[in-house]
């Protein structure tokens, strides 16, 4: 009975000190708030101070895996690069050894005083700057109790001394790389794992365990710690999972360098040894914090490599490309002349417009297909709408400073026009994607009649977007009128369809709930087609500027 509450007791204690990592890590995250992500976003400019970025946020919020996963986000929005991100991650890897050099410290008669003051903080005191000093308070107590309670279970079970027989039996690296790095795996944490190993190693045979039956699990545990990255990176899209695989790569070929480094200066070991002699835990907490380091320094000059490897290996497919956050055909070359940069900015709008309506189609599929996974891509994509018209609209207006004859300043002044209407045909693509949620969410039923409504007035507006689009590309008056027909039919349809809705209603054909859903749909369709519309007639402003100049001549 008592080795099954030992058994308890150590479950106890690892749960204890798994959560109060992660809750103090959370306290520190909230007390640092937006300026973290502000860091990471704007203190990136360069490796060095992107390498500092990464240790100092890690630093501050105890976690590694989070540091990475923000990165990885930011390189998702195209806000930092591949390469910047895998520096800010070189960083986390330091960062992230801070937790081992706590846990070393001797303070574990003072942590059931810590934890009162925590909750003394969260529970008794309004002031929220207290609040969330007490969080970290109560978190780092919690850590420390857990520390307790696992290292009296490891004494009355005596795992140090089996620990210890297994690790002076391991006489293989790779094993014992293996070995830590499942570790890890199991616990998503490579700042417990080392800290569980901290207290194992310092208990009543941590005397008599050398250091170097442990580095290469440490080394292993520093593996491992690419979990939390890899698991968020497989409902992810080709950018995290090129982003997961390179910090793979990077932990992987970290622990080959720093092995050969070891085999021609086995000094690195009694070094760090000689740290701290009577200390086993300081030595595992030295070492982690001493090979990261020296690890960061070694892959600094191979981060960029790396990076234009996995790229090569993982290269964008061609929807990813056709969706990317960039301009496709402007530059920022002053030497062009105005004719090139205008014809450059017209293809450019046209490319906007192609997103926008893949993305309006994307949007009705999802809705008649009840497919939420196209409604989250709509709503994804959408950034890029949003990205794309901002940056387009900065070119138009730079234009303006170049000199521009009349007729082509009446150009630029209708593709701002149109990149509005194409921006605001993709709100309403996200509208719709929104609504097929909501459908799925609420189960919501529509009649047949209902949905026949619903498609034959959708595919009326698919065909008049893409009938205003070409009408607007090659400035032909003949589809321009074609387009008015078709905008006319979509009025009648948008009062027809509105009508056989209420009088479904009048029939209990259809559900109150999908009915709200009905009629927005309607109503946006609607106005998708009176967007579609201002971009065809954007060619008379384009027509009547080229008229009045062969007046004038």
């Amino acid at each position: 009975m008592e080795q099954v509450y030992n058994v308890f007791l150590l479950l106890g204690g690892i749960g204890l000190f798994l959560f109060g990592i992660s809750f103090m890590g959370k306290g520190l995250e909230q007390a640092a708030g937006d300026n973290l992500r502000v860091w990471l976003e704007k203190l990136t400019t360069s490796p060095l101070k992107a390498v500092l970025v990464g240790a100092l946020a890690t630093a501050a919020i105890q976690s590694s895996g989070a540091t990475m996963v923000m990165a990885v986000g930011f390189v998702n929005a195209q806000m930092m690069t591949l390469s910047q991100a895998l520096y800010v991650m070189l960083g986390a890897s330091i960062g992230t050894t801070i937790t081992a050099q706590i846990i070393a410290l001797d303070i574990d008669p003072w942590a059931p005083l810590i934890l009162f003051i925590g909750i003394l903080l969260t529970q008794f005191i309004k002031n929220r700057t207290a609040k969330k000093a007490g969080a970290i308070v109560l978190g780092f107590g919690i850590l420390f109790v857990g520390i307790n309670l696992m290292g009296d279970a490891v004494q009355a079970m005596e795992l140090g001394g089996l620990v210890g027989t297994f690790l002076h039996n391991v006489h293989n690296p790779i094993l014992a790389i293996l070995f830590g790095a499942l570790f890890t795996l199991v616990i998503q944490s490579s700042s417990a794992a080392v800290g569980i190993l901290q207290v194992l190693v310092a208990s009543s045979l941590g005397a008599s365990l050398d250091l170097e039956e442990v580095v290469f699990m440490i080394m292993g545990m520093n593996i491992g710690a690419v979990a939390p990255l890899v698991i968020s990176s497989l409902s992810g899209n080709r950018l995290s999972k090129r982003a997961a695989a390179s910090q793979t790569a990077i932990k992987v070929l970290s622990a080959v360098l720093f092995s050969i480094l070891m085999l021609i200066a086995p000094v690195i070991v009694s070094f760090v040894k000689n740290l701290s002699p009577d200390d086993v835990s300081r030595q595992v907490a030295n070492f982690h914090t001493i090979y990261n380091t020296v690890c960061a320094v070694l892959m600094f000059p191979l981060i960029k490599p790396v990076a234009a490897m996995a790229e090569k290996l993982m290269p964008d497919s061609a929807e990813d490309e056709f969706f990317s956050r960039k301009l496709l055909y402007v530059t920022n070359d002053v030497s062009k002349s105005p004719a090139i940069m205008i014809t450059q900015a017209h293809r450019e709008i046209m490319r906007f417009a192609d997103v926008c309506r893949a993305n309006l189609h994307t949007a009705l599929e999802s809705f008649f297909e009840r497919d939420e996974d196209k409604a989250e891509t709509v709503i994804e994509h959408e950034k890029t709408i949003n990205f794309l018209h901002h940056e387009i609209n900065s070119y138009l207006v730079s234009l303006y400073g170049k000199g521009l004859h009349e007729s082509d300043v009446s150009r630029v002044s209708t593709m701002l026009s149109v990149a509005s209407d194409l921006e605001r045909i993709g709100d309403l693509a996200e509208n719709i994607a929104e609504y097929a949620q909501t459908a799925a969410a609420n189960r919501a039923k529509f009649s047949d009649g209902g949905l026949q409504d619903l498609g034959e007035m959708a595919e009326r507006v698919e065909y008049m977007v893409d009938l205003s689009m070409k009408a607007y590309d090659k400035e032909d008056r003949a589809l321009l009128e074609e387009a008015r027909t078709v905008e006319d039919s979509v009025d009648a349809m948008q009062e027809e369809k509105t009508e056989n809705h209420i009088e479904r209603l009048k029939d209990n054909v259809c559900e109150p709930r999908s009915g709200v859903i009905y009629t927005d749909m309607v109503s946006d369709l609607e106005r998708i087609s009176d967007h579609a519309m201002n971009i065809a007639e954007g060619i008379l402003g384009i027509n009547a500027s080229i008229e009045e100049l062969q007046v004038e001549v």
